[in-house]
């Protein structure tokens, strides 16, 4: 008589007819056993009738970054509602690093990601979490060292001139505060007077000591 969830991670990078089978029928509300159009099959193996009870809930996780809800089964649509889960910057609320708001940040970070991407690839608050326990600025610099810029690049192809841009790093007084900077390159230099034409007149680099700088996080 206990409620029963299961939960689906990732359902639409699944083979949904190898995980459902014939149950993609009995999950429906209507052919649940109780239900006036309620419906049993004959399970293959051991040859019992099966049903799907009432107290059974099913849950199904994406990432809408992923947009692959056009790939799902339609069948599956079918039976499935989809709820939306927007990042949540109420979860950040009264987390900070030395002085310095990181929900603020956060905001800040997303609004400008909406704008130059899209609202399906905001930052999720999870990358956060662990400030609450340590919140500390070798933290925080690991979460984007390892979690926030890596990401960045993955969704603007390494288009740094917009990572600059979701960073803040375009509007900073100094290189100190930079998460990425840039170095020109004098091509004269480096390869001798020749006619070639080069897309690319400037290098970007990743700057360690910002991470460790709590200025470069105010400046965002």
């Amino acid at each position: 008589k206990k409620n029963h969830v299961f939960i689906i991670d990732e359902i639409n990078r699944g083979n949904i007819s190898k995980i459902f089978g014939e149950l993609i029928t009995l999950i429906e509300p209507t052919k649940r056993i109780g239900q006036t159009e309620g419906q049993k099959v004959r399970l293959p193996y051991s040859q019992k009738l099966f049903g799907v009870p009432n107290n059974v809930y099913l849950i199904g996780t994406m990432n809408t970054a992923d947009r692959s809800i056009a790939t799902i089964d339609t069948a599956l649509r079918r039976r499935f509602n989809f709820k939306e889960m927007l990042p949540d910057e109420e979860v950040l609320d009264g987390i900070y690093v030395e002085d310095v708001s990181i929900k603020d940040i956060f905001i800040k970070m997303n609004k400008r990601i909406t704008v130059l991407f899209d609202r399906e690839h905001t930052l999720g608050h999870a990358y956060f979490l662990p400030l609450k326990d340590a919140p500390t600025i070798e933290t925080l610099a690991n979460i984007f060292e390892n979690s926030i810029i890596p990401l960045l690049q993955e969704y603007f192809y390494e288009d740094y001139e917009k990572i600059r841009m979701v960073l803040g790093d375009n509007q900073k007084d100094s290189e100190d505060k930079q998460f990425i900077t840039i170095e020109e390159n004098d091509y004269n230099d480096l390869f001798g007077y020749i006619d070639y034409d080069f897309d690319e007149m400037s290098t970007y680099k990743i700057n360690s000591f910002a991470l460790t700088n709590i200025e470069a996080y105010r400046s965002i």
